[in-house]
């Protein structure tokens, strides 16, 4: 079992929309998403990559889509 950087639950729908935002829209690479979300949202992971790959799949689950789909990748 995978263990995640992310709660899901701490995410909310704007959150997770501005997520989308990065990674699907604006083309962010996780480690990009990462740490703009660090500097937004004061998490302590930095660019982190993992951080940022979990960041998008709690994403992808809190606005019902699937992450290892369009438009996600």
């Amino acid at each position: 079992m995978k263990r995640s950087t992310v709660d899901t639950a701490t995410i909310t729908p704007e959150m997770a929309a501005r997520i989308r935002t990065w990674r699907c829209d604006e083309d962010y690479s996780w480690r990009a998403v990462a740490q703009a979300a660090s500097d937004l949202w004061g998490f302590e992971w930095g660019s982190n990559q993992i951080f940022g790959e979990d960041l998008c799949l709690a994403a992808a689950e809190v606005l019902d889509e699937n992450p290892h789909g369009e438009p996600w990748n």
